[in-house]
């Protein structure tokens, strides 16, 4: 009798255990790097179809973008505070830019589509995911 019970014990625990490991967040695939991941996501625009002109206009802008972001993330010396109101500054100038290079419709389509693209990572860019 205890011999199946210690028996259902653990075929209990092995289905659990198997369960729980089911329940893990899957990452954008990428180098595993956040800010290559950030990058990637805001530069996907193929659907959006950009002249050559203004995809290399838009990269360029992200890229100078994500740098600013992550050095305000890192910076150690501002509190919580500041940090919100430079990734809501940085968010401000970055859609006044989209919105000269794309215009209404494109930014619109443009910010649902990276929105989608970077709602796994907003825990961890933190604070970070205000700016965008």
């Amino acid at each position: 009798m205890k011999q199946i019970l210690f028996s259902l014990t653990f075929i209990c625990i092995l289905l659990f255990t198997n369960g729980a490991t089911a329940q893990r967040l899957k990452l954008p695939s990428g180098s595993g790097d956040l800010t290559n991941q950030v990058l990637s996501a805001i530069n996907t625009v193929d659907k959006l179809g950009l002249t050559a002109d203004q995809d290399t206009k838009l990269k360029a802008h992200n890229k100078s973008f994500v740098d600013d972001v992550f050095k305000v993330l890192n910076n150690s010396s501002l509190s919580d505070d500041a940090k919100k109101s430079s990734f809501t500054n940085l968010k401000m100038t970055r859609q006044n830019f989209l919105l000269q290079l794309l215009g209404q419709q494109l930014l619109g389509n443009y910010n649902k589509g990276v929105g989608n693209l970077l709602k796994p990572l907003n825990k961890q860019l933190g604070l970070a995911a205000l700016a965008f």
